[in-house]
């Protein structure tokens, strides 16, 4: 049967996120985790390919051990097995050194039963920089589509897919060949509630715990903080806005009237934008 592999992340919520003031990471001590919200599109569409062409589906992440719940609830919508790869050293790491870490396991996963198709989403909510997924497929040689909004055609026998992404000014139609990897654009499919008998199942699986050896880590120099160049000078919270919005009466038998005042308060806050607008006119010359 085919096999796909879904990487996704647990991450801390959100709403009440902080950040440590002098180590400049995010603290996740008391935030309740969750399932990063983009990889709920790469398990749901993997499942739907596993519902309409018969598929095993293996869900994977990196992670310290309170990660294993995320990896549950992913069993509990349908995915077949569960690896968890989580060791010390690998802690710290930025998203070089895990797409490392991740290529090595799906390696290790593609030799016990040959992996057809990896999925991720677009990004995480933590890190928001979208590079683990294209640095997986870099790292291991698989043909790479982003943002995929839509799986327009699946052909197992010819090793063919067709899938539509989003990109600027339109979407694109594009074929390539398997083995691949997907990262999957949000809204592009809805979530499935998990059924009671996958949940059972889910609640007594066994989750596998890979360390570095079992993920096939042979130079541990690419891992963790030694393995990630990336250097951040500061991270904060964006801070409140303290400008209030502006109501502007919009009256049904004069609606010119609300536009000129909008245009008005732009223009009156907006020094640049009145300039730029000045320069559209006809008969503009800018002054020497």
């Amino acid at each position: 049967a085919m096999h796909i592999v879904v990487c996704i992340k647990q991450v801390p919520d959100s709403t009440p996120i902080r950040v440590h003031p002098v180590t400049n990471t995010i603290m996740r001590q008391g935030v309740p985790a969750i399932i990063n919200p983009y990889d709920l599109f790469a398990i749901e569409e993997a499942l739907r390919l596993k519902d309409k062409h018969g598929a095993r589906v293996t869900v994977i992440t990196m992670g310290p051990p309170q990660a294993e719940p995320a990896l549950r609830k992913a069993l509990a919508f349908g995915c077949d097995d569960a690896v968890l790869i989580t060791d010390k050293i690998f802690s710290g790491a930025d998203t070089l050194a895990t797409s490392y870490v991740l290529a090595s396991a799906i390696r290790m996963l593609d030799q016990e039963n040959p992996v057809d198709l990896v999925f991720t989403g677009k990004q995480t909510i933590d890190g928001d920089t979208a590079q683990v997924g294209p640095g997986i497929a870099k790292r291991m040689s698989l043909e790479l589509l982003t943002y995929v909004s839509r799986i327009n055609e699946f052909d197992v026998a010819n090793r063919r897919i067709v899938v539509e992404r989003r990109a600027e000014g339109g979407v694109q139609v594009l074929e390539t060949r398997l083995p691949a990897l997907i990262t999957m654009l949000e809204g592009s499919n809805e979530m499935r509630f998990g059924s009671t008998p996958n949940m059972f199942r889910a609640a007594r699986a066994a989750v596998r715990h890979w360390d570095r050896t079992s993920a096939g880590i042979e130079d541990i120099k690419f891992v963790g903080l030694k393995g990630s160049p990336t250097i951040v000078s500061r991270v904060f919270g964006p801070t409140p806005r303290a400008e209030k919005a502006v109501q502007i009466a919009f009256d049904p038998a004069n609606p010119d009237a609300a536009g000129a005042a909008l245009l008005e308060k732009i223009l009156v806050e907006s020094p640049c934008a009145a300039k730029e607008l000045a320069k559209r006119q006809p008969g503009y010359h800018e002054e020497e």
